[in-house]
């Protein structure tokens, strides 16, 4: 059994690399049910890549790494499951079906695109089998090396000696990742590093990721957390104690413009107002060069019972019509810094994006 859960491996520092929700056995694919979280931890076995589109689909696995890094394991799945010997044209069926199961992270096709390059550079079936086996796990050992890399970057900017607070959105941790967590891994390091006071979770309706989720990853770590509803953001920032608003991000384009859950983009209004400075982490492929501004991110909308519903009680009239934008955009110039695993850029634009990531 091949065992790569971020947890197999101790870190030289020690870190707290937080609670694994991926695990891969070779022959197997296991993911934690986040829908279920925090009342029911169950685990789902998965053999066959549709199997891990519907898993990606329906949020039992979500957070942009964690959704690359589950496709690329489901082409894994996918060679392991083709027996005949043209074998090419069922493994780019079950890329397209993992490519269609969410639309606006890009990490699911930065990955797909990865794993596609390595089907095609192999000769036989058997050989694809192994490399894409490997492949697939260095996708996930790679991006929890660039989760650790990123918290360390972050800090770097974060020039507060004195312990403060932070106000973060939606699920950035382990679970929406390798391990460790993007926004939350930095937050995790600061906790390590004595300079935290308080994390405040926003929420995050519809799907509740900072109640069920944040609250439950950073409570059981003993990271001090006050989890508050999405409209008390503005109440938070006004009194003072909070210095940083951490996000991560679905998608972030050649200018700067960041993709992330919904509610984010009203963050980074409301921090500026405030005089809060903004930050977004996020892995390098989450950066999409050949798109030049969030005008042309697609924007996935959900059906209305999520909005209508929350744990099949009734909070709405069925027959009102429901807008359910899972992302929005928020723009450059309301960003501080970007961090990626490559470092820092302060005051993203297109000509400090190009810098880092070349021209697109």
């Amino acid at each position: 059994m091949t065992d790569i859960s971020p947890n197999a491996n101790d870190q030289a520092d020690q870190r707290t690399i937080g609670t694994v929700a991926i695990r891969w056995h070779g022959h197997q694919l296991e993911l934690l049910d986040q829908r279920l979280l925090p009342a029911d931890e169950q685990w789902l076995a998965l053999t066959e890549a549709a199997e891990v589109a519907s898993c990606i689909r329906d949020m039992v696995v979500r957070g942009a790494p964690a959704i690359g890094i589950s496709a690329a394991y489901g082409v894994a799945l996918a060679a392991r499951a083709i027996e005949e010997d043209q074998w090419r044209e069922p493994l780019a069926e079950a890329v397209a079906i993992l490519a269609a199961s969410r639309p606006t992270a890009v990490n699911l096709f930065w990955a797909l695109r990865r794993m596609e390059a390595v089907a095609e550079a192999c000769s036989t079936l058997e050989e694809a089998r192994e490399q894409l086996a490997k492949a697939a796990e260095a996708i996930h050992a790679e991006d929890l090396a660039a989760n650790l890399a990123m918290a360390d970057h972050a800090l770097s900017v974060m020039t507060d000696e004195a312990p403060f607070s932070v106000l973060t959105h939606c699920n950035t941790g382990a679970l929406a990742t390798g391990g460790y967590g993007t926004a939350l891994g930095v937050i995790r390091r600061l906790h390590e590093t004595g300079r935290l006071q308080r994390v405040y979770a926003d929420e995050t309706r519809p799907w509740l990721q900072g109640s069920r989720l944040t609250a439950w990853e950073l409570s059981r770590e003993g990271i001090p957390v006050t989890l508050n509803a999405d409209g008390a953001a503005a109440w938070i920032m006004a009194r003072g104690d909070v210095r940083w608003v951490i996000v991560g991000a679905d998608r972030i384009t050649a200018n700067g413009d960041v993709a992330n859950k919904i509610g984010t983009y009203s963050l980074a209004v409301l921090a500026r107002h405030h005089g809060i400075r903004f930050m977004v982490v996020a892995p390098s492929s989450t950066v999409d060069m050949k798109m030049a501004s969030g005008a042309a991110i697609p924007i996935e909308e959900r059906e209305g019972t999520e909005v209508r519903q929350v744990g099949g009680a009734v909070l709405a009239p069925q027959s009102v019509d429901v807008f359910n934008p899972v992302f929005d955009v928020t723009p450059a110039e309301l960003i501080d810094a970007i961090v990626t695993e490559q470092g820092v850029i302060e005051q993203p634009s297109a000509e400090t994006m190009a810098q880092v990531f070349g021209q697109p």
